[in-house]
């Protein structure tokens, strides 16, 4: 392993929870825009790259959803369960349909949940 790689390791698994959450819901919009972008783009858009940003969202909000303690977290944890699980949802069908509204949906979503998270991350 590289110095690079291993500080890249060592600051994700130092990061707090509050801003790596923060970092990952930023991810998701990030490759979600580019799905977009590539959409928009029509015949010049690439179906595979915008299926991969799609995926790659999906994979952050999977791992969303598995982090999270119900437990602990009792109906808010359930909650946000549900909404993940909503947006995966939501995502397989705008991929298969190249729906840019139900992406943006999901864009809303994730930024307004994103808020939430960097107000008590500070």
């Amino acid at each position: 392993m590289d110095g690079i790689t291993a500080y890249r390791e060592n600051t994700v698994t130092t990061q707090p929870r509050g801003p790596m959450i923060v970092m990952l819901y930023e991810g998701a919009v990030k490759f979600l825009n580019q799905a977009i972008e590539q959409i928009e783009a029509g015949d010049n858009g690439n179906v595979a790259d915008k299926a991969g940003y799609i995926t790659k969202a999906t994979n952050i909000i999977n791992e969303l959803n598995a982090i999270l303690d119900v437990e602990a977290g009792g109906d808010i944890a359930t909650d946000l369960r549900r909404l993940y699980q909503f947006m995966i949802r939501h995502l397989m069908q705008a991929n298969i349909r190249n729906d840019t509204r139900m992406i943006r949906e999901v864009i809303d979503l994730l930024e307004d949940l994103n808020e939430g998270w960097k107000a008590i991350s500070i």
